[in-house]
């Protein structure tokens, strides 16, 4: 691989990663209520989860779309249903413990299993994936080339979504009010309702 084609999927994974979307949503609203070593687990499963789906995707989980064109609709619904409940539970979340609302005792953040699992219903980590391999896999070495794309996202996304999880930690230092982070829970909880609905509406516009 030439060093312009792996400087462009870094750029790729980098653009990707670092802009809004449902992982970075909840990794902000994770960090906010629970800080950032406690996220810790969720972030790693996000990272090392999607370079395992780029992976797949790679190596033959894509085509299951063109032979089942149903399984994307399935799969639409399912994610919107799961990003939805998501969003309530952001909302609902407890701003800090000792906060005077909700303990955060009995709440407990992803998992790595969790956060790994969650990449096979997540939109915008379908759209990156088979963007990412449809776009940079090569013919000739395809296998060198899925591997290479797949360790690009782990190696290039993992700090990129590691600053939403600290941003929201250090959220969680300089407020004090719980009222102030419950409206921030809120608005991570209103944007990812935005990522669940928006692939439904833009499909009936």
């Amino acid at each position: 691989m030439t060093l312009d084609l792996l400087l462009a999927i870094a750029a790729y994974a980098f653009v990707t990663t670092i802009t809004p979307g449902p992982n970075n949503a909840m990794l902000l609203a994770s960090g906010l209520t629970f800080g950032f070593w406690r996220t810790g687990p969720h972030l790693l499963g996000i990272a090392v989860g999607f370079a395992g789906m780029v992976a797949a995707v790679g190596f033959g989980a894509g085509e299951l779309f063109e032979r089942i064109p149903h399984l994307h609709d399935i799969l639409r619904v399912v994610a919107t249903a799961y990003l939805l409940y998501l969003a309530w539970k952001i909302a609902h979340s407890a701003p800090m413990a000792g906060a005077g609302v909700d303990s955060i005792a009995d709440q407990k953040p992803f998992s790595f299993l969790q956060a790994a699992a969650f990449q096979w219903v997540n939109p915008k980590a379908w759209v990156m994936a088979i963007g990412a391999i449809s776009t940079y896999a090569m013919p000739e070495a395809f296998s060198l080339s899925v591997i290479v794309i797949a360790l690009s996202f782990l190696i290039v996304g993992s700090p990129c979504i590691a600053c939403w999880a600290g941003f929201g930690s250090l959220m969680r230092r300089l407020l004090s009010n719980p009222r102030r982070v419950r409206q921030i829970n809120i608005a991570m909880a209103a944007l990812l309702v935005v990522s669940a609905l928006y692939p439904l509406i833009a499909t009936l516009g």
